[in-house]
Parts: C-alpha cells; sequence; structure tokens
C-alpha cells in the first residue's frame, strides 16, 4: 500500500484512526503527562508520498539531547493533550495547527524516566516552511510512512535488565528508540488496522532517565 499525500489518504488514516480503540490509562500516578504529534506532512523526496516529523533534539537539553523524537513535551497544568501537542508543534517547529487536525489518539506509553505520553495523530496539510526553536530542535526529517511500514523496520531485541522485548526503528540508516520507536510502532499497526498493544514494550538503558 501506498500513502500518497492527499485528502483520500487522510480520509483512509482518519477512519483507521476511529476505528482504533484506546486501552485504558489505568492509574497515573506520580507520572509527570505528555503529549507528542505524529505530524503527517509531504516527504520531501520528491515522491508525493505522506511522511511524519522527527525531531532531533538539541544537544544541549537537560534529557535526551541528541536523540530523535516526535514533536512533543510536557502537559501544562489544566491543558489537555491536544492543546499540548499543538502548543508543542507552535514552538518547537513553527507548524500551527486546529484541533479538527487531529485524526485521532493512540495509547498512552509510560516511559521509564517517569512520564505517561498521549500521542495524538495529526494532518499537516499544506503549510509554510517549518521554523525551528534552536533552544529545543537541532533539526527535522520527514519519516515516509512507506518506510515505517516496511516488514525489516522494526526490530525486538532483550536485554538483561529487563525480561521486557525493547522495540527499534532501523530507517534511512539511522535508529530511533523507544518511547517514539514504540508510538511509531503502534502508529504503524494502526494503519495496517491492527489493534497492538505497545506499553510493555521496553526502551534501552539510556533512555531510563
Amino acid at each position: 500500500m501506498t500513502f500518497p499525500f492527499d485528502e483520500t489518504t487522510r480520509d483512509i488514516i482518519a477512519a483507521r484512526c476511529v476505528d482504533f480503540t484506546r486501552a485504558p490509562t489505568g492509574a497515573v500516578g506520580t507520572l509527570k503527562r505528555a503529549a507528542v504529534a505524529i505530524a503527517l506532512v509531504e516527504a520531501d523526496d520528491g515522491t508525493g508520498e505522506t511522511a511524519l516529523i522527527l525531531t532531533g533534539r538539541a544537544a544541549g537539553l537537560r534529557s535526551h539531547g541528541g536523540q530523535w523524537a516526535l514533536p512533543g513535551g510536557r502537559i501544562d497544568e489544566g491543558e489537555a493533550p491536544v492543546a499540548a501537542a499543538l502548543r508543542e508543534l507552535s514552538e518547537e517547529i513553527g507548524l500551527v495547527l486546529r484541533e479538527d487536525d487531529i485524526l485521532g489518539t493512540l495509547d498512552d506509553y509510560p516511559t521509564r524516566s517517569g512520564y505517561l505520553i498521549t500521542p495524538l495523530v495529526a494532518w499537516a496539510g499544506q503549510h509554510p516552511p517549518l521554523r525551528l526553536n534552536p533552544d529545543e530542535v537541532a533539526s527535522v526529517r520527514r519519516i515516509r510512512l512507506l518506510d515505517i511500514a516496511r516488514e525489516d523496520a522494526v526490530v525486538f531485541d532483550t536485554i538483561p535488565e529487563s525480561d521486557r522485548r525493547v522495540v527499534r526503528l532501523h530507517i534511512g540508516g539511522r535508529t530511533i528508540h523507544a518511547p517514539t520507536a514504540a508510538m511509531i510502532y503502534q502508529f504503524r499497526e494502526v494503519l495496517a488496522g491492527r489493534q497492538t498493544r505497545v506499553a510493555d514494550l521496553e526502551q534501552p538503558v539510556f533512555a531510563w532517565r
């Protein structure tokens, strides 16, 4: 299946998101709330395919500097996940979207570093060039949905420190780690019409802090 960047693809993805049933969040406990956006744009390689935006986090950030991540961040007091994801898109990469650009919400993902992340799928449509906030974002990549759908894109492994499977994505010669890899993997499964849970997928030890 191809994913041309057009209204037909938007409608298909929106329908798959509607068909997806979120897992109950359960007790949040002391976890801090965060939201990220799987923002869908046109690929920048001339193929006309749909892609998602990944940000290369600025090296000077206190946590996870230099890693690839979905745009997003901590939810402010009294803020809804949708509002937080839209705010972070604007603050980090200058992408201004509306609530009706949100196509769906995936499962909350609890991280080893103490966050409960809510991923939201957004259709970015046609927009001006991105404006990166250099304090937070060093670079941006557009990952084609065709590439995350490849059979060899997702790798599961084990580590001595946990009895849970570690998930990684290998795309374009780069490795993307969980939690980002777990959320993109679930989105890939939603695209295929599958109800796949990812909260039990492990992160590499360096991401536990």
